[in-house]
C-alpha cells in the first residue's frame, strides 16, 4: 500500500502550497548523513547525486522536507517573474499504463486509485508567485541545506502579458528570470525548455534556434553560476543532435526529461481535466523510464562524440537503488524521481545507502 504523498491530489494547488507538504514529509525525523560528502555535481559536494526535480517542491517548506529526507539534490519548483495561476483542481490524476508509455500522443482514461507500479498525469500550467514571494523562500531553502546538499532553482520564461512582444522581450524575461534566481544565492540555476512555448503547442526544446539564444542570454547574465537545461524525450535524434551542438559549449548540465504527453479522458472519452487547453497532459512514473534512460544514452553519446563537458541528469521514474543504478549505467551524473518520490520518504535514504 503506497504511503500518504507529500503533496496532496485531493486539494488544491494553494491547499498544497499553504498546508504542505504531508504524510511522512512533514513527521519533523531527520535522515543524518553518515560520513563526508563522497560525490560532486557541478563544483558542489553531494552525498548522492540523487534529488528530486522541478514539480512536487512546490515552495520552500517541501524543499525543506526533501532536505531532511535525504533529497541531496532538490530542484525548488520552477517559478517565473511574475505570478501565474495554477490551473484549477484537479492537477494529479492516477493513470494505469501497462508496460511503456509509448512516445506518441496516445488516449488515457484516469483511474480512482494511485497504485505500483506508479504512473500519474499532472497538469499545473506552470504556477508561480510573484518574485517578492518567492525570492525570499528560494533564499531561505538554500541556506537550509546541510553538508552534501545542494538546491537548485529552476524558472521559466514567460512572453509580456498582451503576448504580442515579440522574441526580444521574451529573451529579456529570461534574463530577468535568471538575475532574480541569481540574487537568492541559489547555486545551480535550471531553466525549464520541455513545457510549451506559451501559447503553441511545441515545447522551447525543440526550437533550436531559440533555445540557443534563450540560453546564451541566461549565461550572460549568471556569470559563474552554473545553468542546467530540462528538456523533453527526443524522437527524432537528429534534431537533439542539433540542439546539442547549439547549447552544449554554454551548458553546466542537460536534464531529461518531463514527462510524455497523453490525451486525459473520462470514460466517455471526454476531457478528463477541466480549462481549455488541458485535453493533453504530461504522464511521469515507472512507464515513462524507458524514455529517461533512452534520453540519458543519447545525451552522454552525442556530448563524448561533440567534445563537451556538460554533466547528464537522468529523470523520470526512478522508484528504486536498482533504477538510480541503471541511469547511472547509462551514463548519468545525477539522477532525480518526482512521481516514486513523492510517495516514497524513504527513498532518499535508500539511494544514500546504495551509493554508500
Amino acid at each position: 500500500m503506497l504511503a500518504e504523498p507529500m503533496y496532496n491530489p485531493l486539494l488544491s494547488y494553494e491547499e498544497n502550497y499553504e498546508r504542505g507538504p504531508f504524510g511522512a514529509f512533514r513527521d519533523g525525523v531527520i535522515v543524518e548523513a553518515v560520513g563526508p560528502p563522497k560525490y560532486t555535481f557541478l563544483g558542489q559536494e553531494v552525498n548522492a547525486p540523487f534529488g528530486i526535480p522541478a514539480g512536487p517542491l512546490v515552495n520552500g517548506a517541501f524543499v525543506k522536507a526533501a532536505l531532511d529526507k535525504g533529497f541531496d539534490l532538490p530542484v525548488y519548483k520552477t517559478v517565473r517573474t511574475r505570478a501565474v495561476k495554477s490551473h484549477p483542481w484537479p492537477n494529479v490524476l492516477p493513470v494505469r499504463v501497462e508496460g511503456d508509455l509509448a512516445a506518441e500522443m496516445l488516449r488515457l482514461v484516469p483511474t480512482r486509485e494511485y497504485e505500483e507500479p506508479l504512473s500519474i498525469t499532472n497538469s499545473f500550467g506552470v504556477p508561480s508567485m510573484s518574485p517578492d514571494v518567492w525570492q525570499p523562500d528560494l533564499a531561505d531553502a538554500v541556506t537550509y541545506a546541510k553538508a552534501g546538499q545542494v538546491v537548485v532553482g529552476s524558472y521559466q520564461g514567460t512572453l509580456p502579458e498582451a503576448h504580442h512582444g515579440g522574441i526580444a522581450e521574451y529573451i529579456a524575461d529570461f534574463r530577468l528570470g535568471a538575475r532574480l534566481l541569481k540574487e537568492t544565492g541559489v547555486k545551480i540555476v535550471e531553466v525549464n525548455l520541455s513545457c510549451p512555448n506559451e501559447g503553441t503547442a511545441n515545447l522551447l526544446c525543440f526550437d533550436v534556434e531559440r533555445s540557443r539564444a534563450v540560453v546564451e542570454a541566461i549565461c550572460e547574465e549568471l556569470g559563474e553560476v552554473p545553468l542546467m537545461i530540462k528538456c523533453a524525450y527526443f524522437k527524432d535524434d537528429a534534431v537533439l543532435e542539433k540542439l546539442v551542438r547549439a547549447v552544449g559549449p554554454h551548458v553546466a548540465a542537460i536534464t531529461a526529461i518531463n514527462t510524455i504527453s497523453a490525451e486525459i479522458v473520462d470514460e466517455d472519452g471526454v476531457q478528463a481535466l477541466p480549462g481549455e487547453g488541458r485535453l493533453y497532459s504530461g504522464v511521469c512514473g515507472s512507464s515513462i523510464k524507458w524514455a529517461g534512460v533512452a534520453m540519458t544514452r543519447k545525451l552522454t553519446r552525442l556530448r563524448d562524440e561533440l567534445g563537451f563537458k556538460f554533466a547528464v541528469v537522468g529523470v523520470g521514474g526512478v522508484g528504486s537503488a536498482a533504477d538510480f543504478a541503471e541511469y547511472r549505467a547509462a551514463g548519468a551524473d545525477a539522477v532525480m524521481s518526482a512521481t516514486a518520490a513523492m510517495w516514497n520518504p524513504a527513498l532518499g535514504k535508500e539511494i544514500r545507502e546504495a551509493t554508500a
